[in-house]
């Protein structure tokens, strides 16, 4: 569910907000220098980082005046550090929250460590991410970016803001994902024009909270990745030094956008500093049903079409296959070049999907062949395994056109869904010990 979009008024502009999960504690989020309320659950993990954060307490977030879903600004009516900050106590407001966790990371750094400093009544601690004093270097801030690069970077930002330029800079593990660079390029585009980022990345070259570094006196938690070419462990380094009393978890990596990487580990540092408890362990099995598809004679389809042809009509079984997935409440966990595996917590919905995506595929001329098995499978990072997806694949394989095969435990597993089932009778499946009985999907 995406949470409801709100508006706080200030100096007559509006700021849109959004409120997810509950509290204590209350978390406000200034995630860098831009962003967009609705977008950002398009963009998988940057969903997960914001329901992780929810699990542990009310989440706050607010889209900065000039960008998202707040009133636009032109360029040259950007807001200095100081009134971007008078928008924070007017959202906390609206929202009830007297004080909060403060979590920001890269650039929204500085107007988060600059209000902690300020106000550190409405500040329960801070939580800084891969942020900054300052980014540009100086004789006694060498590790900052070189002076002569700021035309540079500025001129790349008018041609390639929107065409995921944060991904390249900021999150170099993420930048080979082709889905993922589509989805935050779109989410980029929503969140702030060319010009408004140019003028904002502007302001925060030119912006210097060193000297607010020592009157700092809430908690605060500092992580940095320490491999990050972005912005260089030493900013982390150098805050954790001057600020008082903070506690600086220097973690691997190579990203400096909060959600990229290894979420997990950042999310748990974060808890903990919050809470004074880590979350379990995630489990590595779990139990789910599995979804194999496959285009049937893909191989004829491609030499009829032509190659241009075929990677048009694959893109678009790629996006109706997905979207139905997600439609289900279920997770694709890779393309199989003329097909997918997905995953899901309940085997009707996973029926459901498959059906859907059969129906649909057909309005493009394609027939697909299914296999659905529920079993135990091993969770890992981009993939998963065990006998239940094995199962799955040999189910699969015997299907016809337009047929979906399912497993007697996923037939078992329905019952009172009002699915109904032909029985196929016995089968043996390649590589998987006994008889195994097979039903076809009426739907």
């Amino acid at each position: 569910m995406i949470p409801e979009t709100h508006y706080a008024r200030h100096d007559g502009l509006h700021i849109a907000y959004q409120v997810f999960g509950e509290g204590p504690p209350d978390i406000l989020f200034l995630d860098q220098w831009f962003g967009h309320l609705e977008a950002q659950w398009d963009v998988a993990p940057l969903a997960e980082l914001r329901e992780r954060l929810a699990s542990f307490g009310r989440l706050i977030m607010y889209d900065k005046r000039g960008s998202g879903l707040s009133d636009p600004l032109a360029p040259n009516q950007l807001p200095t550090v100081e009134e971007w900050m008078d928008d924070i106590p007017i959202v906390l407001d609206a929202v009830g929250a007297e004080k909060a966790v403060v979590v920001a990371n890269i650039g929204g750094g500085i107007m988060a460590m600059t209000y902690a400093a300020a106000h550190p009544e409405r500040v329960a601690s801070l939580v800084l991410v891969d942020c900054f004093a300052r980014f540009s270097a100086t004789d006694d801030y060498a590790f900052g970016a070189p002076i002569e690069d700021i035309p540079r970077t500025l001129e790349s930002i008018d041609t390639l803001m929107g065409r995921g330029l944060m991904l390249t800079l900021f999150a170099p593990s993420e930048a080979t994902d082709d889905r993922l660079v589509r989805a935050w390029a779109r989410y980029e585009r929503q969140a702030a024009s060319p010009g408004m980022t140019a003028a904002t990345v502007h302001l925060i070259y030119e912006s210097d909270v060193r000297e607010v570094l020592p009157a700092i006196r809430v908690p605060t938690l500092v992580i940095h990745r320490a491999e990050a070419t972005g912005f260089r462990v030493e900013h982390g380094r150098y805050l954790a030094a001057h600020i008082p009393g903070a506690v600086y978890v220097e973690l691997p990596g190579v990203d400096n956008l909060i959600w990229a990487g290894d979420q997990d580990a950042v999310v748990d540092e974060i808890q903990q500093f919050v809470t004074g408890t880590r979350p379990a362990p995630t489990p590595r099995r779990a139990l789910a049903t599995v979804l194999f598809t496959d285009i049937v004679d893909s191989t004829r389809i491609a030499a009829e079409r032509g190659d241009v042809a075929w990677r048009r009509l694959l893109a678009e079984h790629d996006a109706i296959a997905h979207r139905q997935v997600e439609r289900a409440g279920g997770r694709v966990v890779k393309t199989t070049g003329d097909g997918l595996l997905a995953t899901f917590d309940g085997p009707a919905r996973a029926v459901r999907c498959a059906a859907a995506i059969r129906d649909d595929l057909a309005e493009l001329g394609l027939r697909i062949r299914a296999g659905l098995h529920t079993g135990e499978i091993e969770l890992q990072p981009d993939d998963i395994a065990g006998l239940a997806v094995h199962i799955g694949a040999r189910i699969m394989a015997l299907a016809g056109a337009g047929e979906i095969l399912a497993s007697s435990t996923v037939k078992d597993l329905v019952v009172g869904s009002g699915i109904e089932f032909d029985d196929r009778g016995a089968r043996e499946l390649k590589g998987v010990p006994g008889e195994w009985r097979l039903f076809a999907v009426r739907i």
